[in-house]
């Protein structure tokens, strides 16, 4: 065990002089370190209606059936209902920049309604404003099935619930979180190639075999210290978001999701630069091979990504604690199965 640990201690010692690898650690050290304050405008461009309690948005509402959209509209704060007699007057002060968008309501002759709606084309606000326009759409839906519901014949598909949900707790445990702790799981992969890889290259894989160290001490070394950066990893970022206010609930399992999907991501780049050596070539097949696996992993019953936001929010099922132990398996039974074909074969010639 004391040569795969001085191996390890080599590798992580000759870290510090990839300024890559130091780079991509320190933003994440920055994301973690001052998420809530990152999360704030993260969340606008994640959810552009999540910022309209700042923005009122003032739509003019024109058309023969625009006196049933306007109360819809007004019954919101963030929205204000501008209505005018003619399209013509209300497309003028849309130019001009007095309102921020056009809906032409007309009832057609069967009771529906059909709404036109004008936004601006290439603004800085034209995000938020069309984002805001869904939203009116939907709450007009409501409005017209409510009214009309004695007149139906048969119950039509019911509109999903109202969600009144933050959204800066939907980004921070279904985006922010699986980022920080699979980040460090994708970046020891890589760093793994290139620990093997750069051995071939520059020759000194032949100082190593000289060395009492035996292939698998030499792999095993290897694999430990780029196995054990992403939970050290991954572990500091939660801490940094709990004390940052974002609460994790089951940390544990968690970071034992994250080191043994980092197993299995660092026996994959191990063996792919066992096998071709080469750096940019073992590089590029490993990346294309973990985008692959990763998102084959969205056809599971329950996703990594999925696991780790049930965990973090505190609501697992049983089926998430059987995931987390499925994938710790499968990447154990890949760890075992590369030891042995090195032991085996050894590093090759």
């Amino acid at each position: 065990m004391g040569e795969r640990l001085t191996v390890a201690g080599r590798e992580l010692a000759s870290l510090r002089s990839e300024k890559t690898i130091v780079l991509a650690i320190l933003i994440q050290l920055f994301v973690a370190a001052f998420s809530s304050f990152l999360a704030v405008g993260l969340v606008s461009l994640y959810d552009p209606g999540s910022v309209s309690d700042q923005f009122v948005v003032e739509f003019g509402v024109t058309g023969d059936a625009g006196d049933d959209l306007a109360p819809v509209i007004e019954r919101e704060d963030g929205w204000r209902a501008v209505e005018y007699g003619t399209e013509e007057a209300a497309m003028t002060d849309f130019r001009q920049g007095e309102i921020h968008a056009v809906l032409r309501v007309d009832r057609l002759p069967d009771g529906r309604a059909r709404v036109q709606a004008v936004a601006p084309d290439g603004n800085v606000r034209t995000t938020l404003v069309v984002t805001q326009i869904k939203g009116v759409m939907e709450a007009f839906e409501r409005h017209e099935r409510g009214r009309l519901s004695s007149r139906l014949e048969r119950q039509p598909v019911e509109l999903p619930p109202d969600s009144s949900s933050s959204p800066y707790f939907g980004f921070t445990y279904t985006v922010l979180v699986p980022l920080l702790t699979f980040l460090p799981v994708f970046l020891s992969g890589s760093v793994a190639v290139d620990a093997i890889a750069e051995e071939f290259d520059r020759g000194t894989l032949e100082l190593l075999r000289v060395t009492p160290l035996t292939p698998t001490d030499i792999v095993d070394g290897k694999m430990l210290a780029m196995g054990a950066l992403a939970p050290v990893q991954a572990g500091a970022w939660l801490a940094l978001l709990s004390f940052n206010g974002t609460a994790i609930a089951n940390p544990v399992e968690i970071l034992v999701l994250v080191t043994g999907l980092s197993v299995g991501v660092v026996t994959m780049g191990a063996t792919v630069a066992l096998a071709f050596r080469e750096r940019k070539q073992a590089q590029f097949l490993f990346s294309m091979g973990v985008l692959v696996a990763f998102s084959a992993t969205y056809l599971l019953p329950e996703s990594p990504p999925n696991a780790v936001a049930k965990l973090a929010i505190g609501s697992p099922t049983r089926l998430t604690h059987l995931s987390v132990v499925a994938y710790v398996l499968v990447a154990l039974v890949a760890f075992v199965g590369l030891r042995r074909a090195v032991a085996a074969r050894g590093l090759g010639e």
